[in-house]
């Protein structure tokens, strides 16, 4: 292939800025490109280079590369391209969040009555309120009900209301993909949902299928958490040893039913499934009244949905969630769709008492024009990046990516984004496994990003020389399975090169290795990457 066209600039050249599926090390070559001179070769010619592999042939790409300090361009490659940012778009949403809710903000759910009391009696209606909390657990619904019988009520002679009117009733973003619909990472937003596990999956629960004692049993089903909320349809068969293991798991449209089909070979391995629920508000609510039985509470009336509270009931119980500074952890380094969306909706609230996606991006919106962002220049349909109608030009992330850096609470947001080659999951997320060997491990920072034919990489990563970058990498309609090594050999270019010259890292020849790039990485589970 012959060498494209220079589309670098020289370095230092300024914007006027109105305010300041995992790869692993074997994919990346550290030889200099056949012919090249590694003592002149420049930034820009690097860059080009890596840009150049095959992997993007009729691709399209928009690159920027700019000192972190001073905003002073290094490199630019169709900056102005509007491309699909996938997960990228997350660095909108979670910066906004900072700023809009605050470091500290904390979500609240309330179990309040306007009932009277008559002895252990409560005479009236028992209310479940919810503000949008991600990160509640069984656990934490069980601790609710621990403090109603603590208050000492043994029955309520009303109804259980779950209150998520603090959000609209639309439960999924714009443009979703149908066939996603029981995917956990496109679970349905709720301001009142549980979460199975704490990497905070909230409107899904865990299905594990594992084979039978013998051929011809049922797989054994367990579900986390316990709940009847979920119907399960088993018609899988245990085969015997050696037989395939064609399990699959997935939730009927509209309903909580979820079947499990196929064949498990005796001694095969467990089968572990995250699936979304049909309204979460109903499983939430399911959750806290079986947990209300398990503490001695009964509720005589059956549960109703989507009312509000009255204005003058009482509280009973409370729960607070960590502080957003800390929800960030689990939310940018596990990429998770439905902490975007909810912090979308939180914001929303927050700026014009409306729960809505509208209301929240428009909030996103204002956040960037402050920043310096040009949000004529995109289009921002969703939290998360999951739509496929979302449009980011490389250039405004890489604004938002250096104007960040000027706020108060940055050392927050920095330490959300994934760390490259960290093996722990909540430091690495989702480059734990990724540009490992090289001078960008435990260097490079970034947000990731994977939708079918659309990958993104945004960061900070130090050169050689000491200096702090700003890069970001948005690469569309390509049609190789990945692109992932590419994003690390353009990092690792970065990483090795210094303020007089650069060498540009080849993505490497064993791109069988890389793994199906049409989602993040976590959004596969158990997580892979």
């Amino acid at each position: 292939m012959s060498r494209p066209v220079r589309r670098g600039v020289p370095r230092l050249r300024h914007w006027i800025w109105p305010a300041v599926a995992a790869v692993a090390a074997a994919t990346l070559t550290w030889s200099a490109p056949a012919g090249a001179d590694s003592d002149r070769s420049g930034l820009p010619e690097a860059i080009d280079t890596v840009l150049g592999d095959p992997l993007m042939a009729g691709g399209a790409a928009s690159v920027v590369v700019a000192d972190a300090e001073s905003g002073d361009i290094l490199y630019r490659h169709l900056p102005t391209g509007r491309l699909m940012p996938a997960s990228n778009t997350k660095l909108a949403t979670s910066a906004a969040a900072l700023d809009v809710l605050g470091p500290g903000h904390r979500f609240t759910t309330d179990v309040l009555t306007t009932g009277t009391r008559h002895g252990r009696v409560l005479a009236g209606d028992l209310y479940l309120r919810g503000t949008g909390d991600p990160t509640l657990l069984a656990a934490d619904y069980d601790r609710l009900a621990a403090q109603v019988a603590a208050s000492g009520v043994r029955r309520v002679t009303g109804r259980l209301v779950a209150d998520d009117t603090r959000f609209d009733s639309e439960r999924l973003g714009r443009s979703w993909a149908a066939d996603d619909e029981s995917a956990y990472y496109s679970a349905q937003i709720s301001a009142l949902s549980v979460a199975p596990d704490t990497d905070y999956d909230t409107g899904t629960v865990i299905v594990e299928a594992a084979p039978g004692a013998a051929a011809g049993d049922k797989p054994r089903i367990t579900l986390t958490p316990r709940t009847g909320y979920v119907d399960l349809d088993v018609t899988a068969t245990t085969v015997p040893p050696g037989g395939a293991d064609t399990l699959t798991v997935e939730r009927r449209h509209g309903t909580n039913t979820v079947t499990v089909s196929g064949t498990v070979p005796v001694g095969g391995a467990v089968t572990k499934e995250w699936v979304s629920v049909w309204e979460p508000t109903g499983y939430a609510a399911a959750v806290f009244r079986d947990a209300l039985t398990a503490h001695g509470v009964q509720v005589a009336g059956p549960t109703r949905l989507g009312r509000a509270t009255p204005g003058e009931a009482r509280g009973i119980a409370s729960h607070e969630s960590m502080p957003l500074r800390d929800l960030l952890i689990p939310f940018v380094k596990l990429s998770n769709n439905m902490h975007a969306e909810i912090l979308v909706k939180a914001m929303g609230y927050g700026t014009a008492r409306r729960g809505t996606w509208s209301a929240g991006l428009a909030a996103v919106g204002g956040y960037l024009k402050r920043a310096g962002v040009d949000t004529g220049t995109l289009r921002q349909v969703d939290g998360s990046g999951l739509s496929r109608m979302n449009n980011f030009p490389a250039d405004q992330l890489a604004r938002l990516l250096v104007s960040v850096r000027s706020e108060p609470w940055y050392a927050d947001w920095y330490r959300s984004l994934p760390v490259a080659c960290d093996p722990d999951r909540f430091v690495g997320g989702t480059l734990r496994s990724r540009m490992c060997g090289t001078p960008a491990a435990l260097n490079a920072r970034g947000k990731t990003g994977s939708l079918t034919g659309a990958s993104a990489l945004s960061g900070y990563v130090t050169d050689a020389g000491g200096r702090e970058l700003v890069y970001s990498v948005v690469l569309n309609n390509y049609l190789a399975s990945s692109v992932k090594s590419l994003e690390d050999a353009l990092v690792v270019t970065l990483a090795r090169s210094d303020a007089e010259r650069a060498v540009a890292v080849r993505p490497g020849a064993a791109r069988g290795a890389e793994r199906d790039g049409d989602l993040e990485c976590s959004w596969r589970k158990p997580a892979l990457c």
